[in-house]
């Protein structure tokens, strides 16, 4: 392959639109906006809007909540793992957790930890240092020699704040 036989592959890009060009060109007079009306002229952004009526996502109820106490751990299926340890991005002799997890590219955040799940096979011991892991998930490690150690939850951004308030100086009392 050489540089001038570099081509997108076809459908990739279209040519833009170039409206108000002619009647030959298919998109000119109206410019595909067909006749009148607000949705004709410019800076129109109607949505939600239904002429005054009171919208439809106002008039239906709200339902369900949403937990602000909820977590979110990263799923690390076994299988996983084992192709890590096989391509030598993670050393199966020292305690697998978030941080190793992230240093081989397993795990992309930190979020609230690390879930291990049983997808896959584990055909080497390891040890684990997790968040969360499943019944079956536990049983395979155990069957491959290793171990699963769960680790308290604490997110980074809350463990910050709790070291602040710990650090926090006392007030002092004026005395005369």
């Amino acid at each position: 392959m050489k540089l001038n036989e570099l081509k997108d592959n076809d459908g990739a890009s279209s040519p833009r639109k170039r409206v108000g060009r002619g009647i030959g060109s298919g998109l000119g007079k109206t410019s595909g906006r067909g006749h009148k009306g607000q949705k004709s002229r410019s800076g129109v952004a109607i949505k939600g809007f239904e002429g005054g009526q009171m919208p439809i996502h106002r008039r239906l109820p709200k339902r369900g909540f949403v937990n602000i106490f909820s977590k979110s751990f990263n799923e690390v299926n076994l299988g996983r793992v084992q192709t890590a340890i096989d391509a030598k991005k993670l050393d199966a002799k020292k305690t697998i957790d978030l941080a190793a997890l992230m240093a081989a590219g397993i795990a992309r955040r930190p979020l609230d930890g690390v879930r291990l799940l049983a997808k896959g096979e584990l055909k080497t011991k390891a040890n684990f240092a997790v968040n969360g892991a499943s019944k079956s998930a536990i049983e395979a490690v155990e069957k491959a020699g290793g171990k699963v150690t769960i680790v308290e939850s604490v997110a980074p951004n809350k463990q910050a704040a709790s070291d602040a308030k710990a650090k926090k100086p006392e007030k002092k009392i004026k005395t005369d």
